[in-house]
């Protein structure tokens, strides 16, 4: 965690790639991309990667309209607890995957206040919500969005803070203000190439969220 926020990093696909970040960084959750046109996908990954992954640093596969049989077996061959959706998954779809164990983290596109409007049909479905920037893809843009919309959230489920996230975004992150901000996903902007991610960039980044809130 970071200030008792928990941090995600997402994207991730070379074995010792994710065991560094794994062990140096020790985040809370770790995201593998299930989503074949995706710079990361990740259906290569090493599964003894994953095992050596710390017990309580959650391991989450991110798919974009995915049938369930799909995912119920790709969470089994790469060990994962957590599912997150990132197309056009329905309420009832979440909420029969979390009634089959799996943490659900719903991804939501946010360009405008009316994106918001969708959202309360999946309270009470989720364990989490994702609020990444509206593009033409499927996330990994590099690209922020107004996070002063998400102060129209009224929502009770928590969410995740998206979106081009990067080193110079410290200033912002310590402005923004949300009762139900759980924590921040970090992809592209830590990337020395897609799927790789900077270990001194996330250990700098950590270090100054920290430092700045002390």
């Amino acid at each position: 965690m970071i200030n008792g926020k928990l941090l995600k990093i997402c994207g991730m696909r070379e074995a010792d790639n994710i065991r560094r970040i794994g062990s140096v960084i020790h985040p809370d959750l770790m995201g593998f991309v299930f989503y074949p046109p995706s710079p990361r996908y990740a259906y290569c990954l090493d599964v003894a990667s994953i095992d050596s992954l710390p017990d309580d640093t959650k391991r989450v596969g991110v798919f974009v309209n995915e049938s369930l049989s799909v995912m119920r077996e790709t969470a089994k061959r790469f060990h994962l607890d957590t599912l997150q959706f990132h197309g056009a998954e329905t309420p009832v779809q979440c909420v029969q995957m979390r009634e089959e164990g799996f943490c659900i983290i719903k991804a939501f596109s946010i360009g405008e206040a009316d994106d918001l409007e969708a959202i309360s049909d999946y309270e009470g479905g989720c364990d989490l919500f994702l609020f990444d920037t509206k593009t033409s893809t499927y996330g990994g843009s590099g690209r922020t969005f107004d996070w002063d919309l998400l102060r129209q959230y009224s929502g009770n489920t928590p969410f995740l803070l998206s979106g081009g996230i990067g080193e110079d975004s410290l200033e912002e992150l310590h402005r923004f203000h949300h009762p139900k901000l759980a924590g921040y996903d970090l992809n592209s902007r830590f990337e020395t190439s897609p799927g790789i991610k900077d270990m001194a960039a996330l250990q700098r980044f950590c270090q100054r969220m920290t430092a700045s809130d002390e």
